[in-house]
């Protein structure tokens, strides 16, 4: 197989080469490359560079370049639609505490077996030559890739870095790869010995948001890493399968089975939008996490009443140990709360009121997406329905009133009030929030209607008669 290189990319490694520098493609371009997988990052790793301000001014010929990584010797250029990161080859030696624990050595006559050592799985250490369009896989990757197996490189290097242990995880999911049972075993040994405590939160944040962008079926990765003991880490997911369900609603069997099952539903149903995405996947593999503070048998029924509201606690302590994106917490936790609402409110035919109601919550078309992911997200006894009927009543009666996306604008504002001659006050909030009540019952659907019911209203009110 040969990799298809953009002429424009061609023509800068040959530059380089013309100045003595043989550059080798290495990492996840090779290795998607291999799988037919589209790709616009590329790192790149050079032989035969005397000085990094060398190659920085040859880069310097094709753009801009990225002195972010000049420190530890990778420069970043963004040429042609790709993202390119340059370095020479190096060797890692663990020297403090964490995942940026290392010490960095630039070796220029290193050879690519040596260099190679240093990487975290074998599909990660193949390498390509596009001069003699030939794979350098010392570690037999490309066996690994077709086996569809993820092995370590080298267990020694591999043990120094714990952030390893999540992107063995979410590449097994991305990929659908088993887990080499000696890459297991260590990944559970590195895990009883603390290594996600070492982790600052953001780093943990960053490989969970990928397993569940980019694996296709993120269950993937949440059952290995249960298999390896990583949810003791992530304690607020690890008495899910402990806690069972009633068989009719949920024949799958315990809430853990289920989140998957949902997880997996709502990653088939991504919008493209990134943010949006996340959002909707964290408040699934979320949305249950009350069930085992608050199911009980009842007239020998299981049931879980107000796991909903119990779940916004638990959920906010889990997001807030792995992030301090205060918007993306605060987006998810209604989605929590209310995943229920939808089918409560289409059985009792719930008025246009309810509904605006409802959205200054939550937002309604998110909600929409997670109720049904969680609604098929599990077995059904009998025939799978064809469609969530709650979820397209609600998209529907939404849709109608203008709240899909946002609740409504206020039709009255403090001016209205200013104009009928009532002075600036404290009490502006409580009648305006009266107003704004009265709107979302339907008393009004006009701002002439509203001007005339807040006249009513301001001579009912002592001390605000215009």
């Amino acid at each position: 197989m040969v990799i298809s290189l953009h002429p424009s990319i061609e023509q800068l490694l040959g530059r380089l080469n013309g100045y003595g520098i043989k550059a080798i493609i290495v990492g996840g371009y090779v290795r998607d490359s291999l799988l037919c997988l589209p790709s616009t990052d590329i790192d790149i790793e050079l032989y035969g560079v005397p000085s990094i301000d060398h190659l920085e001014r040859i880069l310097g010929e094709f753009g801009k370049v990225n002195l972010v990584g000049k420190s530890f010797g990778v420069l970043k250029l963004s040429y042609a639609g790709y993202n390119l990161d340059f370095s020479p080859p190096r060797i890692e030696s663990k020297q403090g505490f964490g995942h940026k624990g290392f010490e960095i050595h630039w070796q220029n006559d290193l050879d690519f077996t040596t260099a190679a050592r240093r990487r975290d799985f074998t599909i990660n250490a193949i390498g390509y030559d596009p001069l003699t369009r030939s794979f350098l896989d010392p570690y037999e990757g490309i066996k690994d890739l077709e086996a569809k197996r993820l092995c370590y490189v080298n267990k020694a290097t591999f043990g120094d870095d714990p952030l390893r242990v999540l992107r063995a995880v979410q590449f097994a999911a991305r990929y659908d790869l088993s887990c080499d049972k000696n890459l297991l075993l260590l990944c559970r040994e590195m895990i009883a010995n603390g290594a996600l405590e070492e982790l600052p939160k953001e780093r943990i944040f960053e490989e969970i948001k990928k397993l569940l962008l980019l694996a296709p079926k993120p269950s993937l990765g949440f059952e290995l890493l249960k298999e390896m003991g990583g949810l003791a880490f992530f304690k607020e997911l690890i008495d899910l399968e402990k806690t069972p369900q009633d068989n009719f609603s949920h024949p799958e069997g315990n809430v853990w089975i289920h989140t998957l099952m949902a997880l997996d539903t709502m990653a088939k149903q991504k919008t493209g939008d990134k943010k949006q995405d996340l959002i909707l996947l964290f408040a699934i593999l979320l949305h249950d996490v009350g069930k085992p503070h608050t199911t009980i048998i009842c007239a020998g029924v299981l049931n879980a009443p107000k796991h909903a509201e119990a779940g916004v606690t638990i959920a906010k302590k889990f997001l807030e140990r792995i992030t301090n994106e205060k918007e993306l917490i605060d987006r998810i936790l209604p989605l929590v709360g209310y995943h229920g609402a939808i089918r409560k409110l289409f059985k009792t035919n719930a008025s246009d009121s309810a509904v605006r109601h409802l959205s200054t919550h939550v937002h309604l078309d998110d909600l929409i997406r997670v109720a049904q992911a969680d609604f098929y997200g599990r077995d059904f006894v009998g025939e799978r329905p064809n469609c969530f009927d709650a979820g397209e009543w609600l998209f529907n009666c939404a849709n109608t009133l203008g709240v899909l996306h946002a609740p409504p604008s206020p039709l009255l504002l403090g001016r209205d009030l200013i104009a009928l001659g009532c002075s600036p006050s404290r009490a502006f909030k409580m009648v305006l929030d009266t107003a704004y009540t009265a709107q979302l019952d339907g008393i009004f659907n006009t701002h002439e209607e509203a001007m005339k019911w807040l006249n009513m209203y301001l001579k009912s009110i002592p001390n605000t008669t215009p």
